[in-house]
C-alpha cells in the first residue's frame, strides 16, 4: 500500500522575510504565496505504475517472495483536500491459502489537511478486494486510518471493521505504523518504518515488522527504492518459504 504525505512551508518562509526585510518585504512574500498558491488546479488526477522484486506489506510477501507488477489512479480535489482511489497489484498469498484469486484491487477516499505549526493529517477508509478469492473466511478488508505528519515524520492507525485478509474472528484488529521519510542528500530520501500488527482473537499471528531503505528520484524518469524488510513472525508458503524473513526489495516506481 502506498502512503502520501505533504508539508506546506510557504507560511513559514513568509514569516522569516518579514523578520529580516520588514514588512514592505513580508508583503511582497504574501502576495507572491498567493500567486504560488493560485496556481495549483483544484482537481488533480495522477497515475502511478510500480515494478517491485517482492510486494511486501506490512512485512509480509504478498508474491512468494517473486516479482510484482502494480498500477493505480488517485483524484484530488485540493480546496478541500479530499480525495479518492484505487491500485492493483498481483499477488500470490491467495492461491497459497487454497483460494483462487492473484490479484489484489485496493480502493480507498479520505480527506488531507493543514492543523498548523507544521502538523497535517489524513484520514480515510480503505477496501482490501481480492475478487473470487474463495478463502473459507472472505479475504476481503475494510479499514478505517487516521495519519498525522510532521515535516518527514508520520504516525499512522488502521482499524479493521471486517475480519482481516481472512482470518477468523479477527474483526476490529489494527495495525499501527510509525515512519520517517528524510530527503537526505539531492535526490535521495532515507525510509524508516517500524509497525505492529495486532490480530483480534489471534495473539499469535499479532507481529512488528520494520524497514531500513533509501531511495533515489531520477527526475523525468522514475523512483527507485532499495530497503531491508523483515516481520518477527513466520509465515510459511506452500513450498517452505517463510514469507517473512529479512529480505532486500528493489522496487521502480513512476507517478505522472
Amino acid at each position: 500500500m502506498k502512503n502520501l504525505s505533504h508539508s506546506m512551508t510557504l507560511a513559514a518562509l513568509t514569516s522569516a522575510m518579514a523578520v529580516l526585510c520588514g514588512n514592505a518585504m513580508a508583503q511582497e512574500a504574501t502576495s507572491s504565496a498567493t500567486a504560488v498558491a493560485e496556481t495549483v488546479p483544484d482537481n488533480v488526477v495522477s497515475y502511478n505504475v510500480a515494478l517491485t522484486s517482492d510486494y511486501r506489506y506490512r512485512g509480509i510477501s504478498q508474491s512468494r517472495l517473486d516479482p510484482a507488477v502494480s498500477g493505480g489512479v488517485d483524484y484530488t480535489h485540493n480546496p478541500t483536500g479530499l480525495y479518492v482511489g484505487t491500485w492493483l497489484s498481483s499477488i500470490k498469498w491467495i492461491k497459497d491459502g487454497g483460494g483462487d484469486d492473484n490479484l489484489e484491487w485496493d480502493i480507498y477516499g479520505g480527506k488531507k489537511g493543514d492543523l498548523g505549526s507544521g502538523i497535517t493529517y489524513d484520514v480515510g477508509g480503505l477496501y482490501y478486494y481480492y475478487p473470487s478469492n474463495g478463502l473459507s473466511t472472505n479475504a476481503n478488508t475494510f479499514e478505517l486510518y487516521g495519519q498525522l505528519s510532521y515535516g518527514p515524520a508520520y504516525i499512522k492507525y488502521s482499524h479493521a471493521t471486517t475480519n482481516l485478509f481472512g482470518v477468523a474472528d479477527s474483526k476490529h484488529s489494527g495495525y499501527l505504523d510509525a515512519g520517517l521519510n528524510w530527503p537526505f542528500y539531492d535526490d535521495y530520501t532515507l525510509n524508516l518504518h517500524v509497525g505492529h500488527q495486532s490480530v483480534k482473537h489471534n495473539d499469535a499471528l499479532s507481529y512488528y515488522d520494520y524497514k531500513l531503505g533509501v531511495s533515489k528520484d531520477f527526475p523525468g524518469f522514475a523512483t527507485v527504492s532499495l530497503a531491508a524488510v523483515k516481520a518477527n513472525i513466520t509465515s510459511l508458503a506452500p513450498n517452505g518459504k517463510n514469507l517473512a524473513k529479512t529480505g532486500l526489495v528493489v522496487t521502480v516506481s513512476k507517478t505522472f
